[in-house]
Protein backbone atom coordinates (compact mmCIF):
# COMPACT_ATOMS: atom_id res chain seq x y z
CA UNK A 1 0.00 0.00 0.00
CA UNK A 2 1.22 3.50 -0.81
CA UNK A 3 0.66 6.55 1.36
CA UNK A 4 0.84 10.30 0.96
CA UNK A 5 -0.21 11.47 4.41
CA UNK A 6 -1.26 9.83 7.66
CA UNK A 7 -2.61 11.16 10.93
CA UNK A 8 -4.13 9.78 14.11
CA UNK A 9 -6.23 12.57 15.57
CA UNK A 10 -8.55 13.53 18.37
CA UNK A 11 -11.21 16.11 17.68
CA UNK A 12 -14.49 17.78 18.44
CA UNK A 13 -17.92 17.07 17.00
CA UNK A 14 -21.10 19.09 17.12
CA UNK A 15 -24.26 17.70 18.74
CA UNK A 16 -25.39 16.69 15.24
CA UNK A 17 -22.21 14.68 14.64
CA UNK A 18 -20.40 17.17 12.40
CA UNK A 19 -16.63 17.35 12.80
CA UNK A 20 -15.64 20.83 13.99
CA UNK A 21 -11.88 20.32 14.26
CA UNK A 22 -9.20 17.62 14.54
CA UNK A 23 -5.89 17.74 16.41
CA UNK A 24 -3.02 15.68 14.99
CA UNK A 25 -0.14 15.44 17.43
CA UNK A 26 2.36 13.82 15.04
CA UNK A 27 1.14 13.62 11.42
CA UNK A 28 3.26 11.66 8.97
CA UNK A 29 4.23 12.34 5.37
CA UNK A 30 4.91 9.35 3.12
CA UNK A 31 4.51 6.75 5.87
CA UNK A 32 6.04 3.37 5.07
CA UNK A 33 4.03 0.68 3.31
CA UNK A 34 4.68 -1.59 6.29
CA UNK A 35 3.06 0.90 8.67
CA UNK A 36 -0.01 1.34 6.48
CA UNK A 37 -0.39 -2.41 6.04
CA UNK A 38 -0.16 -3.00 9.80
CA UNK A 39 -2.68 -0.24 10.54
CA UNK A 40 -5.05 -1.51 7.85
CA UNK A 41 -5.39 -4.86 9.59
CA UNK A 42 -6.24 -3.13 12.87
CA UNK A 43 -8.89 -0.65 11.69
CA UNK A 44 -10.17 -2.05 8.40
CA UNK A 45 -8.53 0.41 6.02
CA UNK A 46 -8.97 -0.82 2.44
CA UNK A 47 -7.01 1.76 0.48
CA UNK A 48 -7.57 5.15 -1.11
CA UNK A 49 -8.24 8.35 0.82
CA UNK A 50 -10.27 7.49 3.92
CA UNK A 51 -11.34 9.16 7.15
CA UNK A 52 -12.03 6.44 9.71
CA UNK A 53 -13.54 7.05 13.14
CA UNK A 54 -11.63 4.93 15.65
CA UNK A 55 -13.40 3.21 18.52
CA UNK A 56 -11.80 2.72 21.92
CA UNK A 57 -12.11 -1.02 21.36
CA UNK A 58 -9.73 -0.76 18.39
CA UNK A 59 -6.92 1.06 20.20
CA UNK A 60 -5.14 -1.99 21.58
CA UNK A 61 -4.92 -3.52 18.11
CA UNK A 62 -3.80 -0.18 16.68
CA UNK A 63 -1.09 0.19 19.33
CA UNK A 64 0.16 -3.33 18.59
CA UNK A 65 0.20 -2.53 14.87
CA UNK A 66 2.39 0.53 15.45
CA UNK A 67 4.77 -1.39 17.71
CA UNK A 68 5.09 -4.18 15.11
CA UNK A 69 6.68 -1.70 12.69
CA UNK A 70 8.72 0.19 15.31
CA UNK A 71 6.48 3.29 15.19
CA UNK A 72 6.89 3.97 18.90
CA UNK A 73 5.90 7.64 18.64
CA UNK A 74 2.52 6.71 17.15
CA UNK A 75 2.06 3.94 19.75
CA UNK A 76 2.64 6.52 22.51
CA UNK A 77 -0.16 8.66 21.06
CA UNK A 78 -2.51 5.67 21.18
CA UNK A 79 -1.57 5.03 24.81
CA UNK A 80 -2.47 8.62 25.75
CA UNK A 81 -5.79 8.44 23.89
CA UNK A 82 -6.96 5.29 25.63
CA UNK A 83 -10.01 6.12 27.72
CA UNK A 84 -10.64 9.49 26.05
CA UNK A 85 -14.24 10.57 25.69
CA UNK A 86 -13.41 12.71 22.67
CA UNK A 87 -13.96 11.21 19.20
CA UNK A 88 -10.87 9.74 17.56
CA UNK A 89 -10.14 9.71 13.85
CA UNK A 90 -7.60 8.05 11.59
CA UNK A 91 -7.04 9.93 8.34
CA UNK A 92 -5.11 8.08 5.64
CA UNK A 93 -4.47 9.77 2.30
CA UNK A 94 -3.13 7.56 -0.45
CA UNK A 95 -2.87 10.54 -2.80
CA UNK A 96 -2.81 14.32 -2.58
CA UNK A 97 -6.29 14.66 -3.99
CA UNK A 98 -8.72 17.48 -3.19
CA UNK A 99 -9.70 17.09 0.48
CA UNK A 100 -13.09 15.45 0.95
CA UNK A 101 -13.64 15.81 4.71
CA UNK A 102 -12.92 18.22 7.55
CA UNK A 103 -10.43 15.71 8.97
CA UNK A 104 -8.52 15.68 5.67
CA UNK A 105 -8.30 19.48 5.60
CA UNK A 106 -7.00 19.57 9.17
CA UNK A 107 -4.41 16.91 8.33
CA UNK A 108 -3.12 18.95 5.40
CA UNK A 109 -3.06 22.19 7.41
CA UNK A 110 -1.16 20.34 10.14
CA UNK A 111 1.41 19.09 7.64
CA UNK A 112 2.12 22.70 6.71
CA UNK A 113 2.44 23.94 10.29
CA UNK A 114 4.58 20.95 11.29
CA UNK A 115 6.93 22.03 8.44
CA UNK A 116 6.55 18.67 6.70
CA UNK A 117 5.40 20.47 3.54
CA UNK A 118 6.17 23.98 2.28
CA UNK A 119 3.42 26.38 1.17
CA UNK A 120 1.94 25.48 -2.23
CA UNK A 121 3.07 21.88 -1.69
CA UNK A 122 -0.44 20.49 -1.13
CA UNK A 123 -3.72 20.28 -3.01
CA UNK A 124 -6.10 22.43 -0.93
CA UNK A 125 -8.74 22.95 -3.62
CA UNK A 126 -12.26 23.15 -2.20
CA UNK A 127 -11.05 23.22 1.39
CA UNK A 128 -13.26 26.13 2.50
CA UNK A 129 -16.38 24.12 1.85
CA UNK A 130 -15.09 21.39 4.17
CA UNK A 131 -14.33 23.72 7.09
CA UNK A 132 -17.25 24.71 9.35
CA UNK A 133 -17.37 28.18 10.84
CA UNK A 134 -16.67 27.61 14.53
CA UNK A 135 -16.75 29.55 17.79
CA UNK A 136 -13.30 29.12 19.36
CA UNK A 137 -13.76 29.46 23.09
CA UNK A 138 -12.18 28.79 26.48
CA UNK A 139 -14.01 25.46 26.31
CA UNK A 140 -12.76 24.57 22.86
CA UNK A 141 -14.55 24.51 19.53
CA UNK A 142 -18.34 25.00 19.67
CA UNK A 143 -20.84 24.86 16.81
CA UNK A 144 -22.42 28.28 16.33
CA UNK A 145 -25.99 27.01 16.73
CA UNK A 146 -25.01 25.50 20.10
CA UNK A 147 -23.19 28.56 21.39
CA UNK A 148 -26.13 30.45 23.03
CA UNK A 149 -27.10 27.47 25.21
CA UNK A 150 -23.46 26.86 26.16
CA UNK A 151 -23.07 30.52 27.13
CA UNK A 152 -26.26 30.41 29.22
CA UNK A 153 -25.16 27.20 30.96
CA UNK A 154 -21.80 28.76 31.80
CA UNK A 155 -23.47 31.85 33.28
CA UNK A 156 -25.77 29.66 35.34
CA UNK A 157 -22.66 28.11 36.85
CA UNK A 158 -21.14 31.51 37.59
CA UNK A 159 -18.70 31.39 34.67
CA UNK A 160 -18.17 33.38 31.50
CA UNK A 161 -17.65 31.38 28.32
CA UNK A 162 -15.06 33.51 26.55
CA UNK A 163 -15.31 33.45 22.73
CA UNK A 164 -11.86 34.18 21.31
CA UNK A 165 -12.98 34.34 17.69
CA UNK A 166 -15.47 32.99 15.15
CA UNK A 167 -13.62 31.57 12.18
CA UNK A 168 -13.03 28.55 9.97
CA UNK A 169 -9.39 28.40 11.10
CA UNK A 170 -8.02 28.01 14.63
CA UNK A 171 -4.76 29.52 15.79
CA UNK A 172 -1.71 27.45 14.92
CA UNK A 173 -0.19 27.31 18.39
CA UNK A 174 -3.13 25.29 19.76
CA UNK A 175 -2.07 22.54 17.34
CA UNK A 176 1.69 22.86 17.02
CA UNK A 177 4.48 25.19 18.14
CA UNK A 178 7.36 24.64 15.69
CA UNK A 179 10.86 24.68 17.12
CA UNK A 180 12.89 27.87 17.17
CA UNK A 181 10.18 30.53 16.83
CA UNK A 182 9.03 33.54 18.88
CA UNK A 183 5.44 34.78 18.71
CA UNK A 184 4.05 37.98 20.21
CA UNK A 185 0.34 37.28 19.64
CA UNK A 186 -0.45 33.65 18.84
CA UNK A 187 -3.99 34.50 17.70
CA UNK A 188 -2.52 36.15 14.59
CA UNK A 189 -1.08 32.94 13.15
CA UNK A 190 -3.61 30.55 11.61
CA UNK A 191 -3.28 26.78 11.45
CA UNK A 192 -1.74 26.00 8.07
CA UNK A 193 0.92 28.68 8.41
CA UNK A 194 4.50 27.58 7.79
CA UNK A 195 6.73 29.40 10.30
CA UNK A 196 10.41 28.78 9.63
CA UNK A 197 12.96 28.14 12.35
CA UNK A 198 14.44 31.43 13.55
CA UNK A 199 11.32 33.45 12.72
CA UNK A 200 10.01 36.06 15.15
CA UNK A 201 6.41 37.21 14.69
CA UNK A 202 5.83 40.44 16.60
CA UNK A 203 2.47 41.38 18.12
CA UNK A 204 1.12 43.03 14.95
CA UNK A 205 2.53 40.39 12.62
CA UNK A 206 0.08 38.05 10.85
CA UNK A 207 0.55 34.79 8.93
CA UNK A 208 -2.30 33.17 7.01
CA UNK A 209 -2.67 29.51 5.95
CA UNK A 210 -0.57 28.04 3.11
CA UNK A 211 1.87 30.89 3.62
CA UNK A 212 4.78 31.87 5.82
CA UNK A 213 8.53 31.99 6.19
CA UNK A 214 11.20 29.51 5.13
CA UNK A 215 13.85 30.51 7.66
CA UNK A 216 15.01 33.41 9.80
CA UNK A 217 12.66 36.39 9.51
CA UNK A 218 11.29 39.28 11.56
CA UNK A 219 7.58 39.63 10.81
CA UNK A 220 5.85 42.83 11.91
CA UNK A 221 3.54 42.98 8.90
CA UNK A 222 1.02 40.80 7.10
CA UNK A 223 1.82 37.58 5.23
CA UNK A 224 -1.36 36.86 3.28
CA UNK A 225 -2.58 33.46 2.08
CA UNK A 226 -0.16 31.89 -0.38
CA UNK A 227 2.72 34.32 0.22
CA UNK A 228 6.15 32.78 0.89
CA UNK A 229 8.97 34.75 2.51
CA UNK A 230 12.55 33.62 1.94
CA UNK A 231 15.26 33.14 4.55
CA UNK A 232 16.71 36.32 6.06
CA UNK A 233 13.89 38.60 4.91
CA UNK A 234 12.00 41.00 7.17
CA UNK A 235 8.55 42.60 7.03
CA UNK A 236 8.38 45.99 8.75
CA UNK A 237 5.56 47.22 10.93
CA UNK A 238 2.22 47.56 9.15
CA UNK A 239 3.48 46.33 5.78
CA UNK A 240 1.29 44.05 3.68
CA UNK A 241 1.69 41.36 1.05
CA UNK A 242 -1.07 40.78 -1.49
CA UNK A 243 -2.27 37.18 -1.38
CA UNK A 244 -3.98 35.31 -4.18
CA UNK A 245 -7.32 35.63 -2.37
CA UNK A 246 -6.96 39.40 -2.00
CA UNK A 247 -6.31 40.37 -5.58
CA UNK A 248 -3.11 38.66 -6.68
CA UNK A 249 -5.08 36.51 -9.14
CA UNK A 250 -2.95 33.55 -10.25
CA UNK A 251 0.36 35.27 -9.57
CA UNK A 252 2.09 33.78 -6.53
CA UNK A 253 3.35 36.70 -4.49
CA UNK A 254 6.66 35.92 -2.82
CA UNK A 255 9.60 37.58 -1.09
CA UNK A 256 13.10 36.40 -1.91
CA UNK A 257 15.97 35.96 0.52
CA UNK A 258 17.55 38.85 2.47
CA UNK A 259 14.84 41.34 1.54
CA UNK A 260 13.34 44.19 3.53
CA UNK A 261 9.80 45.56 3.29
CA UNK A 262 9.73 48.89 5.09
CA UNK A 263 7.04 49.96 7.54
CA UNK A 264 3.61 50.34 5.88
CA UNK A 265 5.00 49.17 2.54
CA UNK A 266 3.02 46.84 0.29
CA UNK A 267 3.92 44.12 -2.18
CA UNK A 268 1.84 42.82 -5.07
CA UNK A 269 4.42 40.97 -7.19
CA UNK A 270 7.17 38.35 -6.70
CA UNK A 271 10.24 40.03 -5.21
CA UNK A 272 13.75 38.79 -5.98
CA UNK A 273 16.59 38.23 -3.52
CA UNK A 274 18.23 41.14 -1.66
CA UNK A 275 15.53 43.66 -2.54
CA UNK A 276 14.22 46.56 -0.47
CA UNK A 277 10.89 48.40 -0.68
CA UNK A 278 11.03 51.67 1.20
CA UNK A 279 8.58 52.54 3.95
CA UNK A 280 5.10 53.52 2.77
CA UNK A 281 5.52 52.38 -0.85
CA UNK A 282 2.89 49.96 -2.15
CA UNK A 283 4.30 48.22 -5.20
CA UNK A 284 2.00 46.24 -7.51
CA UNK A 285 2.67 44.63 -10.86
CA UNK A 286 1.00 47.48 -12.75
CA UNK A 287 2.92 50.27 -10.97
CA UNK A 288 4.96 52.43 -13.36
CA UNK A 289 8.62 52.45 -12.30
CA UNK A 290 11.50 54.63 -13.45
CA UNK A 291 14.62 52.47 -13.68
CA UNK A 292 17.76 54.40 -12.66
CA UNK A 293 21.45 53.70 -13.16
CA UNK A 294 24.11 54.15 -10.46
CA UNK A 295 24.26 57.90 -11.24
CA UNK A 296 20.48 58.21 -10.79
CA UNK A 297 19.93 58.76 -14.50
CA UNK A 298 16.67 57.41 -15.91
CA UNK A 299 17.26 54.36 -18.09
CA UNK A 300 13.67 53.32 -18.79
CA UNK A 301 10.09 53.51 -17.54
CA UNK A 302 8.37 50.17 -17.23
CA UNK A 303 5.78 48.22 -15.29
CA UNK A 304 6.96 46.80 -11.97
CA UNK A 305 5.92 43.35 -13.18
CA UNK A 306 8.85 43.49 -15.61
CA UNK A 307 11.15 43.56 -12.57
CA UNK A 308 9.40 40.67 -10.82
CA UNK A 309 11.93 38.23 -9.39
CA UNK A 310 14.91 40.45 -10.25
CA UNK A 311 17.53 40.46 -7.45
CA UNK A 312 19.31 43.42 -5.84
CA UNK A 313 16.66 46.08 -6.41
CA UNK A 314 15.79 49.10 -4.29
CA UNK A 315 12.27 50.47 -4.81
CA UNK A 316 11.56 53.99 -3.55
CA UNK A 317 9.26 56.96 -4.15
CA UNK A 318 10.86 60.23 -5.19
CA UNK A 319 9.81 62.75 -2.52
CA UNK A 320 9.86 65.63 -5.03
CA UNK A 321 8.15 64.13 -8.07
CA UNK A 322 6.17 61.31 -6.43
CA UNK A 323 7.24 58.80 -9.06
CA UNK A 324 8.37 55.27 -8.13
CA UNK A 325 12.02 54.62 -8.84
CA UNK A 326 14.13 51.46 -8.87
CA UNK A 327 17.88 51.11 -8.78
CA UNK A 328 20.54 48.64 -7.73
CA UNK A 329 20.27 47.84 -4.05
CA UNK A 330 23.63 47.81 -2.28
CA UNK A 331 22.55 47.78 1.35
CA UNK A 332 20.11 44.87 1.80
CA UNK A 333 22.57 42.33 3.16
CA UNK A 334 24.13 44.75 5.65
CA UNK A 335 20.69 45.96 6.82
CA UNK A 336 19.33 42.51 7.53
CA UNK A 337 22.54 41.27 9.17
CA UNK A 338 22.19 44.09 11.72
CA UNK A 339 18.47 43.35 12.25
CA UNK A 340 19.14 39.67 12.98
CA UNK A 341 22.17 40.18 15.21
CA UNK A 342 20.15 39.46 18.36
CA UNK A 343 17.26 37.45 16.89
Amino acid sequence: MTNFAFGLGIGTKSASGEWLEVYYNAPLLNASAELIKAVASAVGYTGGNQTLEVEQSQLKALEAAFLSVDAEDQAEIVEVLEGSRQPLVLCILETDAEPATTAEVYLKLSLLSHRLVKPHGLNLAGMFGKLPNVAWTTEGAIALDELPKRQLAARAQGRVLDVHCVDKFPKMTNYVVPAGIRVGDAARIRLGAHVGEGTTVMHEGFINFNAGTLGVSMVEGRISAGVVVGNGSDLGGGCSTMGTLSGGNNVVISVGENCLLGANAGLGLPLGDRCTIEAGLYLTGSSKVALLDDQNNEVAVLKASELAGKPDMLFRRNSLTGRIEAKTNKSAIELNAELHKHN
